[in-house]
């Protein structure tokens, strides 16, 4: 039976409602070539800050 997950991450005294973001970012490894997938919660405000990397 599949479980519901609960995010956690928003400030229930905020009025905004959510304040971060999850992004999935690809990377390839230098070592062995394979790709890999890094997942973070971030800020909204950094988004675009963080894909520019």
């Amino acid at each position: 039976m599949a479980k519901k997950t609960v995010a956690g991450f928003r400030d229930k005294t905020s009025t905004s409602g959510r304040t971060h973001t999850k992004v999935i970012k690809m990377v390839k490894s230098p070592k062995t070539g394979a790709y890999s997938f890094r997942e973070e919660m971030i800020p909204n405000d950094d988004v675009k800050d963080y894909f520019t990397k």
